[in-house]
């Protein structure tokens, strides 16, 4: 673990996954951050700061008031969608590190499943910079994210002459996990590569058992030093290293001319200031919880972060020589912008885990792909 590791996540906490949560986005918020306090054994009174997401609908101001939190001396959002969820925590862990706040919650809530589905595309966006890019690939149809995915998919498996069933292995371990979580939407139905193989066509080359849920619900997280976790009720996981990247000429999902599209280059900039920061290696990593919102993006991602050369990740995610989303992952479980993904982190190193890697020490966690993302190594505390 680097000597630089400051910070811990002392608590996480979630509302159940949903298809139809009946309730508020703030309500999710509130009731995620207060659960995360309570595994901390903490209260609102102790927290001063709060981070979440650009896309989420409640501000941190008042997700504070909802949940009897007093002042607060740090509060920031990430953008990027999913490519937030690590750099919540790392926002979280700076403020920490420098003396910005004490205790600093994380969260992210939304009824994506039954309010605004992001699978249903683009249908209005207000003008700007960002999304001129869109307007290069709208008017050939690429409308979706599955559409945009779809485009380096195709290379990915020409680059390397595979055929889609490859992408099936991810689908498979991810739903073997879930079988097993009673949280998870998918929990006791397990799928095969037959299933898999079977199942339609979306956008070619990616079937609907490559593309992630959507949920209703909320998860949080409680950031805080290293020394007031180690007296707080649970096991601090601690943030050895937190990365952000972005590659040259990034867009969001969209950037199919700045170079190679079967290489996830934002991938490459956190991996390499991860394993820096970290003072590790892929041979370290115990357990990937990778962000999972189309099955080749997984692929890609290991090969990215150095577990495998290119090509080759089909057959490590079929021979399980890593675990990978023990929980499920947003294939499974459920689709919470990869924040149940660092929850899922935060058990294997407590050891509470259903899906449980004996001793687990060392976790990487990563963030939405295609988009300037972010990136996680968690480990247990010495």
């Amino acid at each position: 673990m680097s000597a630089r590791a400051r910070a811990a996540i002392a608590g996480i906490g979630a509302t159940e996954f949903s298809k139809d949560s009946g309730r508020s986005e703030l309500r999710l918020a509130a009731e995620a951050v207060r659960a995360a306090l309570a595994d901390a054994g903490l209260t609102p009174a102790d927290v001063d700061g709060m981070v979440t997401f650009t896309m989420d609908t409640s501000p941190e101001i008042t997700v504070a008031q909802a949940c009897g939190i007093g002042e607060l001396s740090f509060f920031s959002r990430v953008h990027y969608g999913g490519g937030a969820a690590c750099a919540t925590v790392q926002q979280a862990a700076m403020a920490v590190a420098t003396g910005a706040a004490e205790v600093v919650v994380c969260y992210r809530a939304f009824n994506e499943r039954s309010g605004r589905r992001f699978g249903a595309g683009v249908r209005h966006r207000e003008p700007t910079a960002e999304g001129v890019a869109l307007g290069w690939v709208m008017p050939a149809g690429l409308l979706t994210p599955a559409s945009w995915v779809a485009m380096a998919a195709r290379r990915y498996l020409h680059v390397h002459g595979l055929t889609p069933e490859v992408f099936g292995h991810v689908a498979v371990a991810a739903r073997r996990y879930a079988a097993a979580n009673p949280a998870a939407h998918f929990h006791g139905r397990p799928i095969t590569l037959a299933d898999h193989a079977a199942s339609r066509w979306i956008a070619e080359p990616l079937r609907l058992l490559d593309c992630c849920q959507e949920t209703d619900g909320g998860q949080a997280l409680v950031v805080t030093s290293v020394e007031r976790a180690r007296d707080l009720p649970r096991p601090p996981a601690v943030i050895a290293a937190a990365a952000q990247g972005a590659g040259r000429g990034q867009e969001q999902m969209t950037g199919f001319h700045r170079g190679d599209p079967a290489v996830l280059q934002e991938a490459r900039v956190v991996a390499r200031r991860l394993w820096r920061g970290a003072g590790l290696g892929p041979d370290d990593i115990d357990v990937g919880i990778l962000y999972d919102h189309f099955t080749p993006f997984v692929l890609m991602q290991l090969e990215a972060y150095g577990f495998c050369g290119p090509g080759e990740a089909a057959a490590l995610v079929a021979e399980g020589r890593l675990p990978l989303n023990t929980h499920g992952g947003q294939l499974g479980e459920a689709y919470l912008h990869g924040m149940n993904g660092v929850a899922e982190a935060v058990r294997q190193l407590r050891g509470t885990a259903v899906n449980q890697v004996p001793g687990a020490e060392r976790v990487l966690v990563t963030a939405g792909t295609g988009v300037p993302t972010s990136g996680l190594v968690l480990a247990a505390d010495d």
